[in-house]
Order: structure tokens, then sequence, then C-alpha cells
């Protein structure tokens, strides 16, 4: 199977941003580290699940950031930022009104033909989420194209877990639909499972004939889900990474995203195991 499917990207000069303006930001978790950024009234280019754009905080820098927003929905972009960096600290600093950089869409995305009428199981870690986020939504606003939907979310701590609300309200009420959420360690007040993410995944899917994972989060947590899915007989083929991390200049220009043969930006962030061949050592 391949994952590519790209778009072009907005502008003339894939490497020169166009001014937005910033009309939300929400809190995501309680540490207020991480936040969702609606940045205009509508997108200013097409994009799919999957994909991602250069985002910038005037002067600071850029961050390639997947769109936590979902196409089928209109509206603006949404992006969940973690503040861990120059660029990303300095975006924290803004507020509705305020004007970021924005260039994209980059990547292939997910491969949404593929997907249709496949059981999925969407395995999100930490700030991973947002990646899969898009996809999610997307389905759920095509219900009747998919088959049975069960999202995997997992954080270091319940007060880091994002988009609470989809999770413990939106999408477990969506027909067809199962979320189950761990974390790595409880506080006091919770009641859900304490445990890492890729043992909860082992732990609880049974794999349907027509299962496919796919599967977003820091690349440990890659490599070990990836790995416990493998073991549960998941085919290679049907294990779908999204490693929009190791994006850097977003047009294969810069040459600092290669696993192996293969650039992230300009082959992925999607990929199947299969595609890749083997987990790459940095996973």
């Amino acid at each position: 199977m391949s994952c590519r499917d790209s778009l072009p990207v907005s502008s003339a000069d894939p490497l020169v941003p166009t001014l937005a303006v910033i009309e939300q930001v929400i809190a995501e978790t309680d540490s207020g580290l991480i936040r969702t950024f609606v940045i205009g009234e509508e997108s200013p280019f097409p994009y799919r699940p999957g994909q991602c754009a250069m985002l910038s905080a005037i002067g600071a820098g850029e961050s390639m950031i997947a769109m936590a927003s979902t196409p089928s929905r209109g509206g603006g972009l949404e992006f969940t930022v973690k503040a861990v960096g120059g660029n990303t600290h300095a975006l924290h600093q803004l507020g509705p009104g305020d004007q970021v950089g924005l260039r994209g869409p980059y990547g292939n995305g997910f491969p949404l033909e593929r997907l249709a009428g496949r059981d999925i199981a969407f395995v999100g870690g930490g700030i991973g989420m947002s990646g899969l986020r898009s996809l999610v939504n997307y389905c759920l606003d095509d219900r009747e194209r998919y088959g049975r939907l069960t999202v995997y979310s997992g954080a270091r701590s319940p007060g880091e877990l994002c988009y609470r609300t989809e999770l413990t309200e939106v999408w477990p009420a969506a027909p067809r639909t199962e979320v189950m959420v761990t974390v790595d360690q409880g506080q006091p007040g919770w009641s859900g499972n304490v445990g890492l993410l890729p043992d909860y995944v082992a732990a609880n899917l049974e794999p349907s004939p027509d299962q496919v994972a796919v599967v977003c989060g820091p690349p440990v947590m890659i490599r070990y889900a990836t790995e416990a899915l493998l073991r549960l007989g998941l085919r290679p083929e049907d294990i779908i990474l999204t490693l929009e991390l190791k994006m850097q200049c977003g047009i294969g220009r810069c040459g600092r995203c290669n696993i192996g043969d293969k650039y992230v930006c300009r082959d992925g962030p999607v990929f199947t195991v299969a595609e890749l061949g083997r987990l790459p050592e940095e996973l």
C-alpha cells in the first residue's frame, strides 16, 4: 500500500509564509503547556487529515505541526502546540487578533480510500493525539463509510490529556465508536487506567480481519506500540505511522528528515510499516 497522495502547497514559493490571524486559543492541559490555536476563519488551502503546515511566531522561527482540524468541517485551521522550544514558547505568548506566519500544506496525509470499510484503531500518545484528531473527526463526519472505530489515548498524567471533552463525551457517543484512555501515572480523583499506552493496546485490542491501526506520538511510544500491534497479528501494511516530528523544511531540500532512502517530508509523514521496511533506529 502506498500512502502518497499529496496536495500542492498554497504558495508559488513553498518557503514563503503568508500572514494569518489567530481567532481563538484553547488551553488543552492543566499545565498550560499544550494549547490549540484556531487560525483564520477559513483554511487558506485545501488539505487532508494527516497533512502538516509550518506555523511561526513572527521573528521567532517556524515549527512543522499537523493540522488538528478536519477539512470536512470547514472553519479555521487548528494547531495543537506544546511549548517546547523558542518558536512554540513564542506562539504561547500570542492571543486572538495576533498574526502568525503560515505555509503549507505539506506531506501526503492518511490513505482515506484504503481506510474505507475498515475497522480502525487510533493509537495516540501525548501531543501525538493532535495528529489523529483530524482523522477521527473526519471518519465520524462520514460514519457509515468506516467500520468499528477505537481510540486509544495516553498521556503522562490525567492533567496532560488533550481533547478531554471529545475523549469523554463526544467520541464515545458516536455509533460503533469506543474510547479507551490510560495515563502513565495517576492522580487523586483519577479512576481510569494507569499504565503505558502500548501495554494498554496489547491487553485490550482484539483485531478483526479488517483491522488497521494508525499510530502517532513520541518516537519511543511509536516503536513499542508498533511492536505490540505486530505481535497481535496486524500486517505491516495495515499499521500506519505518522512521523511529522521529523519534518524540517517540508519540501525535501534540507535533508534532515531522511529515514533510510526516504524523506519524511517528501514521502511521508504518513507511512505504513511495510513501506518503511523496518522501524528506524531513531524510533
